[in-house]
């Protein structure tokens, strides 16, 4: 579970980082630079709690990486059906490696789901 903690945190920092960066100057309204807080901040908390594995952070874990994946889910899945200009036109990141970035950070939080849930606790409750 450790490398999974450790993946939370870095994930959540790179989200929240990346959509500031990705929004700098570009005039995007608050609420989509806000919403990838939404998700980082309980990844880094969780990834944190986690070191001590009890099945109340279990559970806050698990949920962290599921909202993370619910939250993906759209973006990326928006991008590959439906890519529009204006969304080029509105980040600093070029539009087919954010498309990149945000289906592997989908793929790990899938991953990362499916870790913290089926993955046998260190320690007795």
């Amino acid at each position: 579970m450790v490398f999974w903690r450790y993946l939370a945190v870095f994930l959540g920092l790179l989200l929240m980082g990346g959509e500031l960066y990705r929004s700098w100057g570009m005039g995007r309204p608050l609420v989509f630079v806000l919403d990838d807080f939404c998700i980082g901040i309980p990844l880094v908390v969780t990834g944190l709690l986690m070191a001590k594995d009890t099945f109340a952070r279990r559970a806050a874990f698990a949920g962290a990486w599921g909202a993370t994946a619910g939250m993906l889910y759209p973006s990326f899945f928006g991008k590959l059906i439906e890519p529009t200009p204006e969304g080029v036109a509105t980040t600093n990141i070029p539009f087919d490696l954010l498309t990149a970035i945000i289906g592997i950070i989908f793929a790990l939080s899938l991953a990362g789901l499916i870790a913290s849930v089926a993955l046998k606790q260190r320690h007795a409750p």
